[in-house]
């Protein structure tokens, strides 16, 4: 039995209760962070461990690479990516210079991934820069247009599927206004929801064919002033999947933030209860991921089924002919200037 739930680990390799935990709970699959990744031989033997683990070769492994700040692979072994700001700041000048910019540095992250076995990236964010807004976001942005941070947002979705790698919108519904860091408290946006619509919304609408996505922790107070993104049905369902018609394998954010209540059991039961296809758990924590999965169920046929979907557009998206070191050489003078 699969189970809807994606989790971290601890250190550079499983621990002998690690291995035992993962085998008995059959989450979905994996994420790493930077505390998992020293060098690619080590990374790569990681991945493996963690999907033996399991028993599943295709168990999806996901990882935070960004660029910018937000960057579990660094120097030397990985390429130092730009800050999506970056991009949105050639936009400003050229869009279609921006685009391909995007797409360039997707395919190479994308080709970093692919050769660790890592097939899922929790990136493009789609949220907005507001001014005024937490700097959690700050230039992990592209930019506050909606236009362009959409067409960034695409190409970016584009450049990783050619690498064989699966991309993952967020923090759906929006995440740009917030002005605390959901890490550590839960935002409350205030704003009509008639604005959210016109401004926020925009970006997920135009990519709602995205294969991932994933929540964001904030009340949103016009559409649901009791319950954040992740654990609100009704922001799920009208929102989400209704308003902005999103159709791919929605993930919540890490439930180890402390915008969310309750202990992890219930947190996890929320978020599938609201509509999320898996719950998130990063920090490795293995009193913490017990508690996770006691309130996880099995992955219902619905979330397998884009689960599925998602993989199988990854594998046919995958172009194998591709040169790195012209994209890179090509991406450096397209941001020379910026």
């Amino acid at each position: 039995m699969i189970r809807a739930a994606i989790l971290g680990c601890a250190g550079e390799g499983l621990s002998r209760d690690e291995r035992a935990f993962f085998s008995a709970a059959q989450p979905l699959g994996f994420i790493l962070f930077a505390r998992n990744c020293q060098d690619p031989a080590q990374v790569s033997a990681l991945v493996a461990e963690c999907r033996d683990s399991v028993g599943r070769s295709d168990a999806p492994v996901l990882i935070d690479q960004e660029g910018g700040r937000v960057a579990r692979l660094k120097p030397p072994y990985w390429r130092e990516a730009p800050a999506p700001a970056v991009f949105g700041r050639l936009a400003r000048t050229d869009i279609e210079q921006a685009e391909e910019a995007a797409r360039l540095n997707a395919r190479l992250l994308a080709e970093d991934l692919r050769l660790l076995g890592i097939t899922v990236d929790c990136t493009p964010l789609l949220d907005l820069l507001m001014p005024g807004a937490h700097s959690v976001i700050g230039d992990r942005a592209f930019g506050k247009d909606v236009g362009t941070v959409a067409r960034l947002g695409r190409a970016v979705v584009e450049g990783l599927l050619a690498g064989g790698v699966i991309p993952v919108v967020k923090h759906v519904p929006g995440h740009g206004r917030a002005g605390a860091d959901s890490h550590l408290s839960l935002p409350v946006v205030d704003t009509s929801a008639a604005i959210l619509t016109e401004t926020d919304f925009v970006p997920f609408a135009a990519l709602a064919d995205a294969p991932w996505g994933m929540t964001a922790h904030i009340v949103y107070s016009a559409l649901d002033g009791e319950r954040p993104a992740t654990a609100s049905p009704r922001i799920i369902k009208d929102t989400i999947r209704g308003q902005i018609g999103f159709d791919g394998v929605l993930v919540s954010d890490d439930l180890s933030m402390k915008a969310l209540a309750g202990d992890f059991t219930e947190r996890a039961d929320s978020a599938l209860a609201a509509g999320c296809d898996l719950v998130l758990h990063c920090n490795g924590d293995l009193v913490e991921m017990r508690s996770v999965m006691e309130g996880t169920a099995e992955l219902t046929p619905a979330a397998a089924a884009r689960v599925e979907r998602a993989e199988a557009l990854r594998l046919a998206s995958y172009e194998s002919d591709f040169d790195a070191a012209a994209a890179r050489h090509r991406l450096d003078a397209l941001l020379s200037a910026v």
